[in-house]
């Protein structure tokens, strides 16, 4: 068990120092670091996805431990934990305010991001480990595919226009321009959205029965293998119909990238498991065993240090060394995952996990 988790541990940390590195580079950067502005998908856009993923699988290695039981400890876990995520989301997004001196913004702050998307996921996604039966499984997820799918295509969801997409004219309705994302033309973490990262999710929750259930470390880097080639292939089949979208999170982006995840959680489990190499996890073990500590101090950090002008001054400083513009972006990233690697670190070495 230790050491199936410390493969699992090690993904998440890839994937948490891949999100820090993406979210921070300083001016133009490297196509392959950004997000993909509409229809397509670069390498930025496989880390949010792979952590929702392995959130699907920790959900359903963790909840096993209680056999999935709907007691109230456990029931009051789950809304502690959605909630403090969606709060502590919320906060991050009136700090960037609230730092330039607008305290009371409430009035114009976004409601949506990436923490509040995984609170939403993982309470209802934990809900359904504790009150369905885990055979409708892969039905449900297949249901919420087909609905988000139809939403889409009736909906002009795959149209760059907010006036006439769907998933924009919701979150316009129910929660008002000023409370949302500007810069695309549907909020990236925008309810309706929930449908298909819902879905998301249970792929990894699925993956998560297959790595408890099968016996052998073999057997369980066999399964996800088969559940990772086929999700891959089923999805970027349905790109033709529904292209690979991350903004409106389509159902082919879902498939794609979880049957990535799920192939390197399967080669990782190979490495890590059954061939011993360990010597090189460290830096990610940092990050994995308090990911979500380490993204919310990432955030906070990037906010205050940019507000202070340390950022525009270290990058000036990596720019005089470092003239290519997109090279001294990508050195001022990595500095800045360095940074909360070393905040990572001292905890690490303190056995400090902080946990919601």
């Amino acid at each position: 068990m230790s050491q199936r988790l410390l493969s699992l541990d090690i993904l998440r940390g890839i994937t948490v120092a891949g999100m820090i590195l993406v979210n921070n580079g300083w001016g133009e950067s490297f196509e392959m670091l950004c997000h993909s502005e509409w229809n397509g998908m670069t390498p930025c856009d496989l880390v949010f996805p792979f952590f929702l993923f392995i959130m699907g699988i920790s959900c359903y290695l963790s909840l096993v431990k209680s056999e999935f039981k709907p007691t109230p400890q456990v029931i009051r876990r789950i809304v502690k934990r959605t909630v403090l995520l969606f709060a502590i989301g919320l906060f991050i997004n009136w700090f960037d305010y609230a730092i330039e001196g607008d305290l009371l913004c409430f009035g114009h702050l976004r409601i949506w991001a990436v923490l509040q998307r995984i609170a939403l996921c993982y309470g209802i996604v934990s809900l359904f480990a504790l009150f369905c039966n885990h055979k409708y499984t892969i039905p449900v997820i297949i249901g919420l595919l087909v609905v988000y799918a139809a939403i889409l295509m009736l909906g002009n969801g795959y149209v760059q226009d907010a006036s006439v997409n769907v998933l924009a004219q919701v979150d316009l309705r129910l929660f008002g321009y000023d409370h949302l994302y500007h810069h695309t033309p549907v909020d990236p973490e925008g309810l309706l959205g929930t449908i298909s990262s819902v879905a998301h999710v249970l792929l990894g929750f699925y993956c998560g029965r297959l790595i408890r259930q099968k016996q052998t470390i073999n057997e369980k880097v066999i399964a996800l293998f088969v559940v990772g080639t086929v999700l891959v292939i089923g999805g970027y089949l349905l790109s033709y119909g529904l292209p690979l979208n991350k903004c409106i999170w389509s159902p082919s982006y879902v498939m794609v990238t979880c049957g990535l995840a799920s192939l390197l959680q399967a080669f990782l489990m190979y490495l890590i498991d059954i061939q011993q190499k360990k010597d090189w996890t460290t830096f990610f073990h940092v990050f994995g065993v308090n990911a979500l500590a380490l993204y919310v101090s990432s955030e906070l950090l990037a906010i205050l240090l940019g507000n202070l002008g340390v950022s525009e001054w270290v990058f000036n400083g990596l720019h005089t060394m470092i003239p290519p513009q997109k090279w001294a972006s990508l050195a001022y990233a990595l500095y800045f995952v360095l940074l909360n690697f070393a905040i990572g670190y001292i905890l690490f070495r303190k056995k400090i996990y902080i946990k919601l």
